[in-house]
């Protein structure tokens, strides 16, 4: 059951974070986005890295949803905040649903 509802909160978070950028972004920051997520799809080896990371935020007690861990990827990855929260989210839904 636990794992049922992991799966359904990370889905409506994921939806809630694309209706947003649809919301508010335009058809070149819809395609940017897309390029973004198609990246880390292609490279399984960043996604890979991304997981260890976000297992050993965990491990520390930090959420990858927590603000400093956005902040983080946002730095590393050159990306907006909302850009990291959706690649973060997109990741650990794809990649490794474990994690919190």
């Amino acid at each position: 059951m636990k794992y049922i509802l992991g799966n359904t909160k990370r889905a409506l978070t994921c939806l809630a974070s694309l209706v947003l950028v649809a919301i508010t972004g335009s058809n070149q920051y819809l395609r940017v986005e897309a390029s973004l997520l198609e990246n880390v799809k292609q490279n399984p080896e960043e996604a890979r890295a991304l997981c260890q990371h976000f297992k050993l935020l965990n491990e520390k007690g930090i959420s990858k949803n927590s603000q400093k861990a956005i902040k983080e990827i946002a730095r590393k990855k050159n990306l907006s905040m909302l850009d990291a929260e959706i690649l973060m989210t997109y990741v650990a839904g794809m990649n490794c649903p474990d994690v919190r």
